[in-house]
């Protein structure tokens, strides 16, 4: 092979399991990934991925080659950043993925505290309603609401936070009060679509028995607009509470659940100095914030 470049390209693809979906990624033509994997294959004399409908599937050689390909990627990214040394500040581009509650409620203001600390730092949120696959660098790190099992990861606790049934203040002038929880039958329910659950931990209505949900969304964020506009009653994060007025708790005395955040990397990634110094702001910022805003609504509907 001729280069590092090529075993780069290789990897996305190996990743992306597809030539223009590498291509963006790599932000080049599908056709000039295709001619370069060609080439890196031509040089081993070896297939490096069977091609079909559903896309570019590993070969055995090409299996072979993603460990050592893997290596190479983290000795590179040694390489750089002991060339440019410890800067004061943090610099290129981080990607993190997480829970779309977590993405729109709490990294927001967590990551632009960072990046304003760091100007040459880029910060990019990637929000999924499923799992980020790290080994597939989907993203540089990655918050989880379960600490996963299995992969060469590393995961560190972040924090514990809590969430309470809540609905509008117009709903519930509306409606039928909800003076114990056998009352919520009665009542239009906002959560989760129950077939996209893609975590044990965010079945919060299960645990209620709750199991019709009159309006359903995989997002976090659709779920809460329809709180906010009276649609119904559902579980909320308490650090989102904050930021709508007219949000109140019900039965906050008798429901009450309570979830952690985990920090997940690349077990790799741990030697790059720059990802773990921002790993650590990240960690210490989450934990702040999140008792802010907790606090705050605590203050604005004490239990």
């Amino acid at each position: 092979m001729d280069n590092w470049d090529d075993l780069r390209i290789f990897l996305a693809v190996a990743r992306d399991e597809s030539l223009s979906a590498a291509g963006r990624r790599l932000r080049m033509d599908a056709a000039t990934v295709g001619r370069r994997v060609a080439r890196l294959e031509e040089s081993l004399g070896a297939p490096l991925f069977a091609k079909s409908p559903q896309g570019y599937a590993l070969t055995e050689a090409g299996t072979r080659l993603v460990r050592f390909a893997e290596e190479a990627e983290q000795a590179a990214s040694q390489a750089s950043e002991a060339l440019v040394g410890r800067a004061e500040g943090l610099s290129g581009q981080i990607r993190i993925g997480a829970p779309d509650g977590c993405a729109n409620f709490l990294l927001p203001q967590v990551c632009a505290r960072i990046a304003a600390a760091n100007p040459d730092l880029d910060v990019q949120i990637v929000a999924l309603p499923r799992v980020v696959n790290l080994s597939r660098r989907e993203a540089d790190m990655a918050i989880a609401v379960s600490p996963p099992s299995a992969g060469r990861l590393v995961v560190q606790k972040i924090t514990d936070y809590r969430l309470h049934l809540a609905a509008s203040a117009d709903y519930l002038a509306q409606n039928e009060p909800v003076r114990r929880p056998e009352d919520l039958r009665g009542h239009r329910i906002v959560g989760y679509i129950p077939d996209m659950i893609f975590d044990k931990e965010l079945d919060y209505l299960g645990e209620l028995g709750l199991d019709r949900v009159p309006l359903a969304s995989n997002s976090v964020a659709v779920q809460f607009h329809w709180l906010r506009q009276g649609a119904g009653l559902g579980i909320v994060h308490d650090f989102a509470m904050p930021t709508a007025r007219g949000m109140r708790f019900v039965l906050r005395d008798v429901i009450s659940l309570t979830r952690s955040f985990y920090l997940v990397r690349h077990a790799d990634d741990r030697r790059l100095e720059r990802q773990t110094r921002f790993a650590e702001a990240l960690v210490a910022g989450m934990r702040e914030e999140l008792a802010r805003l907790e606090a705050l609504a605590d203050r604005a509907d004490p239990a």
